[in-house]
C-alpha cells in the first residue's frame, strides 16, 4: 500500500504539487478564521431577563415583578438552575439551562413563557425582555468619551444617538454598554401651589402629557388626480413643546399651560453610581459586547476599525479613547505561547545534542521531531488536564499514550528511549 501511493506520487509529481499547494492554501485559510482567545470561556448556556422599573424598592420588585417572571419559567425542560437578584428599580432572572442545549432553542423556551410572566406583572411596573446573546467574556472593547467643554450629559448623548448606533451592525456585536455621564430626561417640577391656584389635579397633567405626544393620521384628501394625505404631528421635540401643552382651561376659557404650573428642564434619570477612570473624574464609558461564539480577535479588530471611521463624523473637540481592546490581548497570549514553545523546543533539542553527541542532520531532523512531539504534548497534557479529570483519565494515561507514540520513532542506532527519562512519566 505504501510503495503503490509512494510510485503513483513519483509518477504523479504535478499532480502532488497541486493538491499540496490546496491543502497547504486551506491550511491557511483555517489558521485566520480559527477563533483565538486569550482565556477560555466556560460560561453556561443561560439566558437572562432583565426588567426595568425605576422608582421600586428591593422588595416591590421582588414581589410584583420578579417572583411572577421565576414562577412563569419555573419547569422549562432542560433547566438547572434558575436564580434572581432583586435591586433598586431592577429585576434580573438568571435561567441556566444543560451545557448540551442550544442557546437560541433556550431563548425560544424562555420567550414563550414571558408572556404569561407580563400578564401577571402590574399595569407601569415594567416590561421583561431577554438580555443580549453574550457571555461574560464578551467584553471586547472599552473605551472612552471625552471633550472639552461638553456637560456629561452631552457627551452621553453622543454616545447613545451618534456612536453606539454606528457599532451596533458591525458583525459580532451583539449590544453597546453606555455606562457614566447622565441620562437626559425632560423633567418637569410642579408647584402644588399654582395646582391648588388653576384648580388642576396631578391627573390631569399626567393625560395631557400623554395626549399631546403622539401623531396620528387622517386618511387623504383627493384633489385633481393626486392624494393628499393627512397628519396630525403632535410629537414633543424640546422644552418649549412641553411648556404649551395645554393642561386645563379657567371659567373664562384661559388655556392653562404646563409652564404656568411648574418648572420644565432637563434633568439626569436618577442613578446609583458614576464611573471614573484614573482618577480623574467623571467619565463616559462605553463597552461593546460580543455575540456568543464569535471571533473576539476578528470582531474587536472590526470594531477597532469602525471606531476610527467614527472619530471623523463627531463634533470638533469630542475624542474616543479606546482603553481596552481584546485584539492586544489575544496577541500578546500568542506572543507569550510561541516564546514559550519555541524555548521549550530548544531546551529539548539542546539535551538531545547532548545525549546523542552527533550532529549528523538525519539525527538533528529526529531530534527536531521529538522535541516538538514532547513540548507539544507537554502543552496538550497541561491544557487537557481538566477535560481527562472529567473523563476519569489520569495522568499516567496520557503519559502512556504518549510513550506509545514516541515508541513509533525510528530512533539512532545507540540511542536508549530511557535516557531521557520518558519512564519516569
Amino acid at each position: 500500500m505504501i510503495k503503490r501511493l509512494i510510485d503513483f506520487s513519483l509518477d504523479n509529481r504535478p499532480l502532488v504539487l497541486i493538491g499540496w499547494l490546496i491543502v497547504a492554501a486551506l491550511g491557511v485559510r483555517a489558521l485566520v478564521r480559527l477563533p483565538i482567545d486569550a482565556v477560555p470561556d466556560v460560561t453556561n448556556v443561560q439566558v437572562q431577563v432583565l426588567t426595568d422599573s425605576p422608582g421600586l424598592a428591593p422588595e416591590e420588585v421582588e414581589a410584583f415583578i420578579t417572583f411572577p417572571v421565576e414562577n412563569a419559567l419555573s419547569g422549562l425542560p432542560d433547566v438547572e438552575e434558575v436564580r434572581s437578584v432583586s435591586k433598586f428599580g431592577l429585576s434580573v432572572v438568571t435561567v441556566v439551562f444543560s451545557d448540551d442545549t442550544d442557546i437560541y432553542r433556550a431563548r425560544q423556551l424562555v420567550a414563550e413563557r414571558l408572556s404569561a410572566a407580563r400578564d401577571e406583572i402590574p399595569e407601569g411596573y415594567g416590561e421583561p425582555e431577554m438580555g443580549p446573546i453574550s457571555t461574560g467574556l464578551g467584553e471586547i472593547y472599552q473605551f472612552e468619551v471625552r471633550g472639552d467643554g461638553y456637560s456629561p450629559m452631552e457627551l452621553r448623548d453622543l454616545l447613545d444617538w451618534t456612536i453606539a448606533p454606528q457599532l451596533r451592525p458591525v458583525p459580532g456585536v451583539v449590544e453597546i454598554n453606555s455606562f457614566g455621564g447622565e441620562l437626559r430626561t425632560y423633567q418637569v417640577t410642579l408647584d402644588p401651589r399654582k395646582l391648588t391656584a388653576h384648580g388642576v389635579p396631578l391627573a390631569d397633567v399626567f393625560d395631557a402629557l400623554e395626549r399631546n405626544n403622539r401623531a396620528v393620521g387622517g386618511g387623504y384628501v383627493p384633489h385633481a388626480g393626486e392624494q393628499f394625505l393627512v397628519r396630525g404631528r403632535g410629537l414633543i421635540r424640546d422644552l418649549d413643546d412641553v411648556a404649551k401643552v395645554v393642561v386645563a382651561r379657567d371659567a373664562r376659557g384661559t388655556p392653562v399651560y404646563l409652564d404656568m404650573l411648574g418648572r420644565i428642564e432637563f434633568a439626569p434619570m436618577i442613578r446609583q453610581g458614576a464611573v471614573t477612570r484614573d482618577g480623574e473624574g467623571e467619565a463616559v464609558v462605553g463597552i461593546v459586547m460580543m455575540l456568543m461564539g464569535a471571533n473576539s480577535r476578528t470582531v474587536a479588530h472590526d470594531v477597532a476599525e469602525r471606531i476610527d471611521q467614527i472619530r471623523r463624523t463627531l463634533p470638533e473637540g469630542v475624542e474616543i479613547d479606546a482603553f481596552y481592546d481584546r485584539q492586544e490581548l489575544v496577541q500578546r497570549t500568542i506572543a507569550t505561547v510561541a516564546k514559550n514553545l519555541a524555548e521549550g523546543g530548544l531546551l529539548v533539542v539542546v539535551v538531545l545534542l547532548l545525549l546523542l553527541g552527533s550532529l549528523r542532520g538525519q539525527d538533528l531532523g529526529k531530534m527536531l521531531a521529538v522535541s516538538l512531539l514532547i513540548v507539544g504534548g507537554a502543552a496538550a497534557t497541561l491544557a487537557g488536564t481538566r477535560h481527562r479529570t472529567a473523563r476519569g483519565a489520569t495522568l499516567r494515561e496520557a503519559a502512556d499514550r504518549a510513550y506509545a507514540m514516541v515508541d513509533q520513532i525510528d530512533w539512532p542506532e545507540g540511542f536508549c528511549r530511557r535516557d531521557i527519562g520518558w519512564r519516569a512519566l
